[in-house]
């Protein structure tokens, strides 16, 4: 069986898992909205699309939607799953089967991407009411999905590292909530210029910075390339680093 066959099946199978626990999205597609709407009622009025610049036109709801994507792309449910398995024994039943290694690793991450792209595309459909729209157009929503479901693959790639370490659901679900931290050490209320020194500097540091920049050029701008590659080179090599991780801790995983 090729190293596509395997993940494929191992994606699949995943994929099923989510699909027969449906309570277990609905958080991910909630608190998402919640926050998108809470943000647009409380700063709309203060940042007006006719007379703020870098709304480009539209609503304070498109500037701040990239927030609402990457939460909902870093919930790591994937990772989860992946504790049942080990403690089940599951995981080591698959360990012992002829599986490449990067197989067991890609096929969560490649079922997360995929679940990703349908909760991106429902949450951008349901920002469309808020006077939202997609500046780059048709090749701008592609992108958008794409970029959204890379970073649920290197995010979930990180909850999974806190699993295999820990084997422990609460330590994983735990691990998860450093993404608050990082998702408020960015601009996602103004741009980074318009922040204090300290969190600019904060915010430049931070990886997601870039990602959340190029979703939000993308949905306020025409095909901004700059801040595009930026967002897709620093999930490229943030994906590298936790697969790597992940394949050494499962060759050494006992």
């Amino acid at each position: 069986m090729s190293m596509v066959t395997q993940v494929n099946v191992l994606s699949a199978r995943a994929l099923r898992e989510a699909w027969r626990t449906p309570e277990a999205l609905a958080p991910t597609l909630f608190i998402p909205i919640f926050f998108l709407v809470v943000n647009f009622g409380q700063a709309g009025k203060i940042f007006p699309s006719s007379s703020t610049d870098f709304l480009h036109g539209q609503t304070y709801a498109a500037f701040t939607l990239p927030s609402s994507l990457l939460l909902a792309a870093s919930f790591g449910t994937a990772a989860l799953y992946l504790v049942e398995e080990i403690e089940g024994g599951y995981f080591d039943k698959l360990r012992a089967t002829p599986i490449a290694r990067t197989s067991l690793v890609f096929g969560r991450l490649a079922a997360e991407g995929v679940k990703t792209v349908l909760l991106t595309a429902v949450l951008i459909i349901l920002a469309l009411p808020f006077g939202v729209s997609v500046a780059s157009g048709v090749i701008g929503w592609i992108l958008l999905l794409v970029l959204t479901s890379l970073w649920a693959m290197v995010f979930v790639g990180f909850m999974q590292l806190i699993a295999l370490k820990t084997r422990s659901a609460a330590a994983t679900n735990s691990g998860g909530l450093i993404f608050f931290p990082l998702l408020f050490l960015t601009p996602n209320f103004v741009p980074r210029d318009l922040l204090t020194r300290p969190m600019e500097i904060a915010a430049t540091l931070n990886p997601v910075t870039y990602v959340m920049e190029a979703l939000r050029s993308l949905i306020l701008e025409d095909l901004e390339w700059d801040s595009i590659a930026r967002g897709f080179a620093v999930v490229a090599v943030c994906g590298v680093v936790m697969v790597l991780l992940n394949v050494r801790v499962i060759r050494n995983y006992d």
